[in-house]
């Protein structure tokens, strides 16, 4: 056998991601034999990670908020995204920890890139959010967060600024890191 075979992923992504997430070098093998097949480029565009993603929350529509998801992973704006940031995006998004999960919710919140969150911007992620729980669940929500303007609004009021200001990122994270209750209204997390 050779050093490596062609097709695989490379030691040091394989390392680099193993360190990185909590999936294992199987779980992760898995993922790149699967990514290899469906994008054999070795990049995956807007349309089919949208795909992909839908398929983790079969009862919501995902597009929205996988457009949000793939913009905030997109740094170079090239509308693909290659295996290592595709991972990453799967990890941060389901399983990450909760410091990394708050850096990658600003960009997911900061639409336009430019560095700051407006209310406006709350309202369009949580609008995103909203279409990804089913309408079981939406009937469960407390009363001032069942809509996506009850939760921009509840979000918002966390951050103590008027309608017209805007959050940095530094002011994000105080905002939330220890926040619990707050943490849950940025993310949708699937009862079943």
């Amino acid at each position: 056998m050779g050093n490596s075979r062609s097709g695989a992923v490379s030691k040091e992504i394989l390392e680099e991601l193993k360190m990185n997430t909590k999936f294992t070098e199987m779980e992760i093998v898995q993922w790149y034999e699967d990514f290899q097949k469906q994008c054999p480029s070795g990049r995956i565009s807007k349309e089919d990670f949208e795909g992909i993603y839908s398929r983790f929350f079969p009862d919501s529509s995902a597009q929205t908020y996988a457009h949000h998801v793939f913009r905030s992973f997109d740094t170079n704006d090239d509308g693909t995204l290659d295996f290592k940031e595709y991972i990453i995006a799967l990890h941060l998004t389901s399983t990450g920890k909760t410091a990394r999960k708050l850096e990658w919710a600003f960009s997911l919140f900061d639409v336009d890139k430019n560095g700051y969150i407006t209310k406006a911007e709350v309202r369009e992620i949580c609008a995103a959010i909203f279409k990804l729980i089913p309408a079981e669940e939406l009937a469960g929500l407390p009363g001032d967060e069942s809509t996506p303007d009850k939760r921009a609004d509840k979000l918002w009021s966390c951050f103590d600024k008027g309608e017209d200001d805007r959050v940095a990122e530094a002011e994000f994270l105080a905002g939330l890191v220890d926040n619990d209750a707050t943490l849950r209204l940025i993310l949708y997390q699937p009862t079943k």
